[in-house]
């Protein structure tokens, strides 16, 4: 029987070769992160293989899944820890190879199989790993199939099985470029500057714009699992900012980002600015609901006000609802609530048919905005941009707490909001006019200006956004009010950026 994980274990010694070794904290709420070696060790990725392979049958799912991994020096030998786990627990697995995250969701469809388990650290740094995982196309797991999970790994309740299998399917990549690259040309002959970071959807990004019809610029594409320039992450200001002077450079219409996974999109306009993921949510709400009346929109509690306010969408009769950060609660949502679109502001966006599959595909989100460019013949991505009401936002900040301590404190800066509330206690100079408690605490004041504190999903950090319909001071005013509560708490350390 396989022994259950020990918590730590030191690297170069007899037990760390010999035992697995699997840190609770790596369980995260909708999918798994550890600092290969020093978090989880290959012994540990089997039993989390052996573990899982167990949930599917818990599940009442046929055990049969994809299995795929992203550029990073470690990542195929961390996949094939992770399948000779599920082997054991009687999986038949269905290998793609290297592949981009929104690949190996496709390949659920496109090979009739309902699990997957995408071995990536998505856009975390080097030396992290980690899976994606799902029992049901197009969802993914989320706290409860996380939690039910992390019990059977931790307390080793796994049950080994016989019966596993594995097939590696060659030339898949191929097919899933077909498949994006199976729909009508683009009219308009757009330059378009592709970045990516070195990170995986290198290999592919550029040769499905290429086939849509666009001028590739490509920037970065090469992999190199040195990340040797930027961590790609369509987030990251250093990233946005080497696009923004390509895009300058080259007088592109568009420059389009994509993370180490590619199931995040990050857009640069003609002039040079960095549209940050929401607000390119709203201008693809606008034409969206304008061609389905009383659409419905789900986007996640960092996202711009505009999509309560915008005119353009009052006018459509569109609706948004908030909710939860991560991509596996969007999707979720989006899918009970039949929604045209979801949206997060890191990047992720969801398109029901015919649009998408209802999974986050940085490729798909990419052409979605060639498409609204081809559909607007005359028009610069920078005249779109300059249509929508003006508001001023921050990047997305992450000042360090541990993995521990990050909920304990949110839970006490939402009750400290909560109460000012209840007292009628004004924030930023102006009494609160609603608090949203999904996800975190997104504080709105009275003239629209609002600040979101959350817990990071994947990483040991607080999530802090702010954004202001009036003006720039009244942004920097809101994170003084957020910053001086967050700073009651010792567990948090530095930011990683500031406004």
């Amino acid at each position: 029987m396989f022994p259950p994980p020990k918590p730590a274990l030191a690297p170069n010694t007899y037990a760390y070769e010999s035992e697995p070794m699997v840190k609770a904290t790596g369980f995260r709420e909708y999918d798994a992160r550890w600092l290969l070696g020093k978090e989880i060790n290959l012994m540990g990725v089997q039993a989390l293989g052996l573990g899982l392979g167990t949930l599917y049958r818990d599940l009442k799912v046929e055990p049969r899944v994809v299995v795929a991994h992203d550029f990073r020096e470690y990542s195929a030998a961390v996949k094939m820890a992770l399948v000779s786990g599920l082997m054991a627990a009687g999986a038949r697995v269905h290998d793609i190879g290297l592949a981009v995250t929104p690949m190996a969701y496709f390949a659920q469809f496109a090979l009739d199989l309902p699990c997957v388990a995408m071995v990536t650290a998505s856009h975390n740094e080097n030396g992290w790993t980690g899976v994606k995982m799902g029992a049901g196309r197009p969802l993914t797991f989320g706290p409860d199939e996380m939690g039910r999970l992390k019990e059977i790994v931790l307390k080793g309740k796994y049950e080994s099985r016989t019966g596993g299998a594995y097939e590696f399917v060659a030339g898949f990549a191929e097919r899933y470029i077909a498949d994006l690259a199976s729909r009508p040309k683009l009219k308009r002959r757009l330059k378009v500057v592709v970045a990516c970071g070195n990170g995986t959807a290198g290999a592919f990004a550029p040769k499905v714009l290429a086939q849509a019809g666009c001028e590739v610029v490509p920037l970065d594409c090469e992999l190199d699992h040195s990340f040797p320039k930027y961590n790609p992450n369509t987030e990251d200001m250093k990233m946005l900012h080497a696009l923004r002077d390509e895009v300058l450079r080259t007088r592109a219409d568009v420059g389009l980002a994509f993370d180490g996974d590619g199931d995040r999109c990050g857009v640069v306009d003609d002039a040079g600015e960095e549209i940050f993921a929401d607000k390119v949510g709203v201008m693809l709400a606008r034409e969206l609901s304008a061609r389905h009346q009383g659409a419905t929109f789900v986007v996640d509690v960092k996202s711009t006000g505009l999509f309560l306010t915008d005119p353009v969408l009052k006018a459509n009769g569109a609706k948004a609802e908030f909710w939860k950060t991560g991509h596996s609660y969007i999707k979720r949502r989006v899918a009970e609530l039949k929604a045209v679109a979801g949206f997060e502001r890191s990047g992720h966006f969801f398109f029901n048919p015919p649009i998408g599959r209802g999974y986050d595909d940085g490729l798909v989100a990419a052409l979605a905005v060639c498409d609204m460019l081809d559909r607007n013949p005359g028009k610069k991505l920078s005249d779109l941009r300059k249509a929508l009401p003006r508001t001023w936002q921050s990047p997305t900040m992450s000042p360090h707490c541990a993995d521990e301590a990050k909920y304990g404190v949110v839970e006490k800066i939402v009750r400290r909001f909560e109460q000012a509330k209840a007292k009628g206690e004004k924030i930023a100079g102006q009494p609160i006019r609603e608090l949203v408690t999904v996800n975190g605490v997104r504080v709105t004041v009275e003239d629209g200006t609002w600040g979101l504190v959350r817990a990071s999903s994947n990483k040991p950090e607080l999530v802090v956004v702010v954004e202001s319909p009036v003006s720039e001071a009244r942004l920097r005013e809101m994170f003084q009010a957020l910053d001086a509560v967050i700073r009651v708490h010792p567990e948090v350390g530095e930011y990683n950026q500031k406004i």
